[in-house]
């Protein structure tokens, strides 16, 4: 099974799709004048705005959904295992990969608050929704739908429930069947209460547990700060190939930065769509905006903390894919992941470090499993407009806890290679879509930048930019007008 798996892994995420990544990112970094760049001040103005409505949670809430998608076990396990693989220089192509990310994460939920609709007393939207609306593609849209539902709901979720299983054993020695069954329970009680209950949890954790890895970090580099300026020199040497030791591997560290930013900020991916499409919003572009900041919290931030804290304190080892011989080998026998992070954080904090790592990786995994939740229903709920089985969100829920218990107590390479062909195929499949619907995301965020040069608080109407299939935005403008 796992060498079946880890064969699909190879053909998905080969370097077409860290071409593919890096491309879309530079394309829309050049169409939108680097909108993630200039709106920065806009971006986080927009996220004071706490407005929400019976049928859409506020903006600040769909952010931090997103974001609570995005902080996964990505950030810790993820960054050390493109350590692993692609040496220091990785962590910056992740940085890379990040700003050219934002304008693709700018793009994707300007389209997911474009195309959305009300469904069962609430905003659903995402990239389905867009690709029908958008492309008229429904065929598409349905095979994306599915694609991502089986995604969410069965490959994905196992990533972060074994990683929160392995670091709970790892520093409290709890069995994992006995982590898994409370991973489900807790689980089970939020997601039953619906998309509310979940961005209510999402906006209250996800701060609090950023605040404190960043914190953490800084701690670990005040203890190290003599050190600061041969790892900033490793990193630079070894992303541009001019390192002794790293010097033959640049092509590695690009792949392997570029893979596990994909992995960790699913910028372009579609992910962050659903939970944008939320959002209650005047405009469709500043819930895009909102997203596009995401991906900063999350790579530059979050990721670049875990990077730091492993590379300063030297808790790595380098073995390139393909080979058996370490280019550095300094934990012999521990393997790539979430140890490496524990190992950095033991060495200033000694028992305590493991503890804290597993209880910040319950919080980023836990948040993130809501997120997927959110995902996989919105899906059903568009395969299903009619409402005719109602039974599915139901059937939902069931396989979704069972796929979260299973994940807990099996092979932790099984899991990231499921969940990589999920994030995989997921980001073809999107990362195609916005990139054909190019023209009605820039006239969107064309009509934001006139609004706001006339001093406006934008207010959007698709027939005064010409993009059809946009009926709530028609209903929402036309409630305005009366007002």
């Amino acid at each position: 099974m796992e060498t079946i798996v880890n064969a699909l892994v190879d053909y998905i995420w080969g370097n077409a799709l860290v071409y593919l990544a890096l491309g879309v990112g530079l394309y829309f970094t050049v169409l939108t004048k680097a909108v993630q760049i200039r709106y920065i001040p806009e971006m986080i103005r927009l996220l004071r705005e706490r407005k929400e409505s019976n049928e859409g949670i506020s903006s600040f809430q769909a952010f931090c959904m997103a974001l609570s998608g995005r902080v996964g076990v990505g950030n810790i396990a993820g960054v050390a295992t493109a350590i692993a693989a692609g040496g220091p220089g990785a962590v910056l192509w992740m940085g890379v990969m990040a700003f050219l990310g934002g304008a693709s994460a700018f793009i994707e939920s300007t389209l997911a608050q474009l195309y959305k609709e009300k469904a069962d007393d609430q905003y659903r939207g995402g990239s389905p929704y867009y690709i029908e609306k958008g492309l008229r593609l429904k065929g598409f849209a349905i095979f994306v739908a599915i694609v991502i539902c089986l995604s969410y709901g069965v490959l994905v979720p196992g990533i972060q429930a074994n990683t929160i299983a392995t670091s709970f054993n790892t520093a409290f020695h709890i069995p994992p069947f006995i982590t898994g069954a409370l991973i489900v329970i807790l689980l089970g009680l939020i997601i039953f209460g619906g998309v509310k209950r979940i961005a209510r949890v999402a906006d209250k954790v996800v701060p609090i547990m950023a605040l404190a890895y960043v914190i953490l970090t800084l701690f670990i580099l005040g203890a190290n700060v003599s050190e600061i300026p041969d790892m900033v020199k490793l990193i630079l040497t070894s992303a541009f190939g001019t390192n002794a030791i790293f010097g033959g591997i640049v092509g590695t560290a690009i792949a392997w930065g570029v893979r596990r930013s994909v992995f960790s900020n699913v910028a372009g991916a579609g992910e962050a769509t659903f939970s944008s499409a939320a959002a209650e919003v005047s405009h469709p572009a500043k819930q895009g905006l909102v997203q596009g900041f995401s991906i900063y919290i999350d790579t530059i931030i979050v990721c670049t903390a875990t990077a730091l804290m492993i590379l300063i304190t030297g808790m790595y080892n380098v073995t390139p894919p393909g080979t058996t011989t370490p280019l550095v080998e300094n934990i012999p026998g521990v393997v790539a992941g979430t140890a490496y992070t524990q190992a950095a954080v033991s060495t200033v904090f000694n028992d305590f470090g493991s503890g804290f790592v597993a209880i910040a990786i319950f919080l980023f995994a836990f948040t993130t499993l809501m997120a997927y939740y959110y995902i996989a229903e919105t899906t059903i709920v568009y395969l299903d407009k009619k409402l005719r089985f109602p039974f599915l969100k139901l059937v939902l829920k069931v396989i979704f806890l069972l796929v979260v218990y299973i994940g807990s107590v099996q092979s932790v390479s099984l899991m990231w290679g499921l969940g990589d062909i999920g994030f995989g195929s997921m980001s073809y499949l999107n990362f195609i879509a916005i990139v054909l619907l190019t023209k009605p995301a820039i006239r969107v965020l064309q009509d934001y930048d006139r609004q706001k040069k006339a001093g406006l608080d934008p207010i959007f109407d698709p027939r005064e930019v010409g993009i059809k299939n946009a009926e709530f935005w028609i209903e929402y403008s036309n409630r305005h007008k009366k007002k």
